[in-house]
Order: C-alpha cells, then structure tokens, then sequence
C-alpha cells in the first residue's frame, strides 16, 4: 500500500499531522507493507530565501493576519505540537524559503533511500519548528543530509545547482492536478485522500479500509469441508 504525503516544511500543522499518521501507521498490523513517500509543496513560493523578520512579522506583513490574533493562533498550534511530544518556538524560528530543503529531501531519497529521505523531513521539520535553525542555509542544509547518510559536500553542491529543482515541481504540479489546495494531505493509493493533521483515529480507519479494499477476495471455507458447498452455477443446480 502507498501513502503519499504532502506538505511542507514551513508548515506548522503538517509536523503535528507527520505525529498523527506515524501514530495511526505504528498500531497498523500491516505497517510494514506500506510505503510512505513526502511529496513537495510550498504555501509561499515567492517567500525570498531569507526573510530578515520573525515569523509573527511575516504573517502580519505578507498575509495581513493581526499581530493580536496570531498570538492566539500560534499559541494554540503550540498547545497541539507539544501534545504529540513537538516542542515548538515561534520566538526563535528562522523564517526562509522552503525550495531549498525540498530539494534535499528528494536529493535523499535519490541517494540514500525512503529510510533517508523520511529522516531528511523530520530533520528539516525539528530545525524549522523547534531549534531555530535557517532551513534554507547550505550549511544547515549540509549537516541535516550528513546525519541522513549523504555527503556534506554532495549536498552543498546540489543547493548550488538548479539539480532536483524539476522534481519538486513535478510534485507541485502534481498537487495541482489532484486539487490539492492546502497541506497536509495524504493520498493512500490515490484513491483515498485525506486533509490535514486529523486525529490518529481517523488515519487508522484509512489505512484498514484501503488495506480491506486493495486485497484480494478470501474464500472462507468449514475446517472440516472437504469441497466447496452446494451451488447452483451455469450447467444447473
């Protein structure tokens, strides 16, 4: 079974739905025959690569939001990271263009494996939302892909290349083509799609239906029958 998720790493909610799924994926009983695959997508792709101001600046300045009221709103994302074990703080967040770090993830995956690039998102998640690191620095970006399993030196030269900037626009363009307007959104084997950091519960009752759905039929037959039952068919009863 394939989950694709997409999301971004600016992107408060989708840390807290990345907890939420992980949740729901560990009681699955079929958890190790489902591949889960970060897709890119940005909420400001005209953001520069670095944003001289707090995060409460920015939303205020380029999404009009009230400085009063986006005390209460990041107060309340907090209260819900830290009950699934995220400690977030807007005080100390670098605000920065998320091209960069997407590409570093798709980079991993290339490279290194899923293992890597599951590894390369919750990285650049923690450095964005809790440690206050500039996600859109080669150097925060290189140390992230060497703990990740990649080369330091490999990754600086990508961040100084256009190299993987054609994949995060194929995921785009594909988020696009599927109506996604807002993140996260899970897609399980593109025929289920669910929208945002929804409750565990709800992400466990999608993987069983989907998993019900795509097996194939079971016959279900008496321990001590021998042959199948009487039935009436084509030639007659």
């Amino acid at each position: 079974m394939k989950v694709e998720i997409w999301s971004d790493i600016a992107c408060p909610w989708c840390y807290i739905g990345k907890r939420r799924f992980e949740a729901a994926l560990a009681g699955f009983e079929h958890r190790d025959d489902v591949e889960v695959t970060w897709r890119s997508y940005q909420l400001d792709p005209s953001l520069p690569e670095h944003y001289d101001g707090t995060e409460v600046q920015y939303l205020s300045e380029r999404k009009g939001i009230d400085p009063a009221q986006l005390a209460g709103m990041l107060e309340q994302v907090t209260e819900q990271a830290a009950g699934v074990g995220l400690n977030y703080d807007f005080g100390k967040l670098v605000v920065a263009n998320s091209f960069r770090a997407h590409r570093l993830i798709h980079l991993a995956r290339a490279e290194a494996g899923t293992a890597a690039a599951d590894a390369a998102k919750e990285a650049l998640l923690s450095a964005h939302f809790e440690q206050g690191l500039d996600t859109g620095s080669a150097d925060v970006l290189a140390e992230i892909g060497s703990r990740v399993g990649l080369d330091p030196e490999r990754v600086r030269a990508v961040v100084a290349t256009d190299e993987y900037t054609d994949a995060v626009h194929r995921d785009f363009a594909e988020a696009r083509s599927l109506g996604i307007s807002g993140v996260p959104f899970f897609v399980i084997d593109r025929k289920y799609g669910i929208s945002g950091a929804q409750p565990a519960e709800l992400f466990a009752q999608a993987l069983d239906t989907a998993w019900a759905e795509a097996q194939p039929l079971r016959m279900v037959t008496p321990a001590a029958a021998s042959a199948d039952g009487p039935a009436c068919g084509p030639e007659g009863c």
